[in-house]
């Protein structure tokens, strides 16, 4: 089955940009998504279409065709209370990345400065600006299902909770 609008999609893929390689999947769960429904890297999405499962290829991306151009003056003041992802660190420190839940959904931002409750965020991606290549491998395609395409997420194994 080829990758069409409204499959449902898994595949790892190892993230570098300059020839440095800045994340992978290959040693966690693959990405799912729902291809057509806009919730992956437009420049990413077009690259899946059409193909396969065990399909490999490598795509290379203008930030316009994948966490867009960088754009100054985005800093803003967050509560540290409303930022997401510590893990096992002790304390939000310069550099580090955060999820903070906003209206218009979930964002990665960037840490800059903290203080005592609040911390100074770039709300730019953090890939913003960056010209990324994709190593991608295509794990699994099947039609979605007709809850998936309601929720506009792919369901694991368990669903979605909904």
């Amino acid at each position: 089955m080829q990758i069409t609008k409204d499959t449902a999609v898994e595949f790892h893929y190892t993230l570098s940009e300059a020839g440095e390689q800045i994340e992978t999947s290959t040693n966690a769960e693959p990405l799912t998504y729902l291809h057509g429904t806009e919730g992956m890297l437009p420049g990413l999405e077009a690259a899946l279409e059409g193909k396969a499962v065990d399909d490999k290829f490598s795509v290379t991306l203008e930030p316009k065709d994948s966490y867009g151009e960088y754009q100054e003056g985005l800093i803003q003041r967050i509560p540290i209370k409303h930022l997401q992802g510590l893990g096992n660190n002790k304390v939000w420190k310069p550099g580090m990345s955060a999820i903070v839940e906003s209206n218009q959904g979930r964002h990665q931002v960037s840490i800059v400065k903290v203080g005592r409750f609040n911390a100074d965020c770039d709300l730019n991606h953090p890939f913003a600006g960056k010209t990324l290549t994709f190593d991608v491998e295509v794990v699994s395609v099947r039609e979605a299902t007709a809850e998936e395409l309601s929720h506009g997420h792919v369901h694991g194994a368990g669903g979605c909770g909904h």
